[in-house]
């Protein structure tokens, strides 16, 4: 059980700051699309796959003070902020977690934009249907985010690369 929290709390290591609740989701989403080990339920929803169990589990990780969650107003609405605490730190030295690659491709990810994020995301989701399918399903969910052609394959790019990433390492 405790080992779930421990691997986000890697996660947070290797991140050093996520800002933002969408761009956790899209981050721990692709990450266990790339077959590392985040046991965490997905469902898709507005912005993409969607964990409530994630949501919970950060929550749980908040209150017994192992992660810093930040609330900003920007813009007319509200962003979240996460940090790891020194607490969390402490947690994360009771466990030897092998998760190979996973900072470089969290610290890669934490770089795109949430938008981008959300559309990798819902590329990975859809990873059961042919190319083509798949870029007909984003333009059809994903409509009102005006995704670009050109958007679409950087983002197929994208997810290659990350694919080599995981195993280079």
């Amino acid at each position: 059980m405790l080992e779930h929290h421990a691997r986000l709390i890697a996660l947070f290591n290797y991140a050093r700051e996520v800002v933002g609740r969408k761009k956790l989701q899209k981050i721990v989403y692709i990450a266990k699309k790339l077959e590392f080990p985040f046991g965490e339920k997905y469902q898709f929803h507005f912005y993409g796959p969607y964990s409530e169990e994630l949501t919970l589990r950060v929550e749980e990780l908040c209150n017994l003070g192992f992660i810093e969650e930040t609330k900003e107003k920007v813009s007319g609405y509200y962003q979240y902020r996460y940090v790891l605490t020194e607490q969390g730190e402490q947690f994360l030295k009771h466990f030897d977690l092998d998760l190979g690659p996973l900072q470089s491709c969290v610290t890669s990810m934490n770089e795109q934009p949430s938008r981008i994020l959300e559309l990798i995301s819902t590329i990975l989701y859809f990873d059961h249907m042919t190319n083509e399918e798949i870029v007909e399903k984003v333009q059809t969910v994903k409509q009102k985010q005006k995704y670009t052609d050109e958007e679409i394959q950087e983002a197929f790019r994208y997810i290659d690369d990350l694919k080599k990433q995981t195993i280079m390492n």
